[in-house]
């Protein structure tokens, strides 16, 4: 492995708090392209702007999506940025890369009734034992916070007092937020916590207590209860239950900016994907408060 890649991921872990997951991602999008650049005899650290710009214009060939395009772009930018300030070269080969535009779609979604359908089977789930207990009180604190899946499984006990009505959660970056706990919420988390025989450091523990749940194992919990509420699993996962938090929220008044405090979100465009929701609601208020939009109803009336 190239050692200026480590020093990169190193600066990532320590300067930036990356995640493992997207350290995972840089690490195979600039090892796929050290291997292209290999071919060619040339080095990671040393590419030439040519081959950067063939090695992104061969991804759409092999069928790769735009978004996977782009993020491998990002890791290259973010690369070759950190190459120029430490000195390792005088120059920035990927300043004038450019990659496939993307549009930002909507996710999948579950309606109000659906979520209550899963959370329902969730509760009865709960009666067969402590896995039963883990995934009920994940569930519903992925709903009534909207965290993120990893935010989920590294909450620490301590996060839950008795009284607590809200919980500290460390999201990406290392940046603190705080977020709503809801009354279920609450008491499906104490369930929980009171099941166990001995206290530790995870709220949501794995087989080794000393760890916490892996995403793994959460989700095969998940499956069994998302057929038991006659949902698709296609359709659900934990990061859905995210978007019904933040859809759900918008439909009944909630504003753009106070949802992008709750979903941790650096940046507000990051939240506007939910942009179109707001503005569907928005049009409701209108037809049914704005006095032209009512005469118009009352003349409809009147001509049939």
């Amino acid at each position: 492995m190239d050692r200026h890649l480590e020093a990169f991921l190193e600066m990532m872990a320590a300067e930036r708090g990356a995640a493992r997951n997207t350290l995972a991602a840089y690490r195979a999008d600039l090892a796929d392209l050290g291997a292209f650049l290999a071919a060619r005899g040339e080095r990671l650290s040393a590419a030439r702007p040519e081959a950067l710009r063939a090695y992104l214009a061969g991804l759409g060939s092999q069928g790769l999506a735009p978004r996977t395009q782009a993020r491998r772009l990002a890791a290259i930018r973010q690369f070759h940025k950190f190459l120029l300030r430490e000195g390792v070269r005088p120059d920035d080969p990927a300043r004038l890369l450019y990659g496939p535009k993307t549009r930002a779609s909507l996710p999948k979604n579950l309606t109000e009734a659906e979520v209550e359908r899963l959370l329902a089977a969730a509760a009865d789930a709960a009666a067969e034992g402590l896995p039963g207990l883990a995934l009920r009180a994940g569930l519903e604190i992925l709903y009534a916070s909207g965290l993120r899946i990893s935010e989920l499984l590294a909450l620490p006990a301590a996060a839950l007092t008795p009284d607590a009505e809200m919980l500290l959660v460390r999201g990406k970056g290392g940046k603190d937020r705080v977020v709503p706990l809801s009354e279920a919420a609450r008491a499906a988390a104490l369930a929980l916590r009171a099941a166990r025989k001995q206290p530790g450091k995870w709220l949501f523990p794995g087989r080794d207590p000393r760890r916490p749940l892996t995403r793994q194992a959460f989700f095969l919990q998940l499956k069994q209860v998302v057929a038991k509420a006659g949902l698709d699993p296609a359709r659900v996962s934990p990061h859905v239950l995210r978007h019904a938090f933040a859809s759900h929220l918008l439909g009944r008044g909630a504003d753009l900016r106070s949802l992008q405090l709750l979903l941790g979100h650096a940046d507000i465009a990051t939240t506007q994907i939910y942009t179109h929701l707001l503005a569907e609601r928005l049009q409701r208020l209108v037809e049914r408060h704005h006095p032209l939009a009512l005469s118009m109803a009352r003349q409809s009336i009147t001509e049939t």
